[in-house]
């Protein structure tokens, strides 16, 4: 899949997750063979761009191409001013969310809130792409409820703007995350403009995928909780899509090395005292992978110290190492 210059190298992309997609999880999924990453959601306020929180949100990793910056807000003037200046820091492409169902986003009138106001989102669309020289994409939903899935319209509305590609995640607002995606209605999306569609919900299997782009039609699909605790994740969906087979299991040394990274870079990246707070969920979500690891995950999310969390993820994997050369 191609947006503007850039030619994805794989068409299974990092959803952008607020409190999830930091610069340590998208190098990391990078790493893995996501074919993009997206950075979490930032506020078009730039007033609010001071804070340490947004400035980690708009930490670009300068390795990974393209570089791309997602913004949400409802003011035409302040999102085109707030895309110019993530050009200027480094952004490859500019993203526009109008999918997060969260209620403090909405009452903003902000994210999929927007897909109430038509007119409104055409003037941000047109605002921000005239304002910046990169590509610019769009994240939706398919409507706000069931009785007002707008999402073609919406789609058309983007096309007509110059927007260069479109997520869409398969539920209305109303439904947050709740019922099944509805990957029918993408693909009517998808029949009804030419830029490339993103098709995203739901997706947390390699057959899933298949299934999501058969009945979506989508140019590419856009992983968000399915790579949550599994960043290999994309190294899964890669090897089946070009092979039809399943790739073996990372090693446990693998598994190792790869919490033991991601661990010491959210040191690095937060520091330690912020670190370790925001290494528990990602150690929770990685415990779901591990075998036997429950007596892990109650220390593991206890502990004060980055030390310590390096330390008993270290044991863990030590011990069950012990516990195959026994059996063997």
């Amino acid at each position: 899949m191609r947006i503007g210059p850039y030619q994805l190298a794989s068409p299974f992309l990092l959803a952008p997750m607020a409190g999830i997609t930091d610069a340590p999880f998208r190098r990391l999924c990078h790493r893995f063979g996501a074919g993009m990453t997206t950075s979490e959601m930032t506020t078009a306020d730039t007033r609010l761009w001071n804070t340490a929180k947004s400035r980690r949100r708009l930490d670009i990793d300068h390795d990974a191409e393209p570089r791309v910056v997602q913004i949400a807000g409802s003011e035409p003037w302040k999102m085109a001013h707030a895309a110019k200046l993530c050009v200027d820091r480094g952004a490859q492409i500019i993203d526009i969310n109008m999918g997060c169902p969260a209620k403090k986003v909405c009452r903003r009138f902000a994210g999929s809130a927007l897909l109430q106001d038509e007119g409104l989102v055409a003037r941000i669309l047109d605002a921000v792409v005239t304002a910046v020289d990169v590509p610019v994409t769009l994240k939706i939903r398919t409507g706000w409820d069931r009785d007002h899935k707008n999402g073609i319209t919406i789609a058309r509305i983007a096309q007509d703007c110059g927007i260069q590609a479109l997520a869409v995640h398969g539920r209305t607002r109303a439904c947050r995350f709740k019922g099944l995606a509805e990957y029918e209605t993408i693909a009517q999306i998808k029949n009804a403009v030419d830029i490339p569609v993103v098709a995203n919900g739901d997706i947390r299997t390699v057959e899933k995928s298949l299934e999501v782009f058969r009945l979506s039609s989508a140019d590419a699909l856009m992983i968000g909780r399915g790579a949550q605790g599994r960043p290999w994740f994309f190294r899964e969906l890669n090897y089946f899509h070009k092979t039809g087979k399943t790739v073996p299991p990372l090693a446990k040394r693998q598994l190792r090395d790869t919490m033991l990274g991601h661990l010491n870079d959210l040191y690095r990246f937060y520091g330690d005292t912020t670190g370790v707070r925001v290494a528990r969920k990602h150690l929770a979500w990685y415990c779901t992978s591990l075998e036997k690891s429950e007596e892990f995950r109650r220390q593991v999310l206890r502990v004060d110290s980055a030390s310590e969390q390096i330390r008993l993820t270290r044991e863990y994997f030590s011990r069950s190492a012990r516990k195959i050369s026994a059996a063997a």
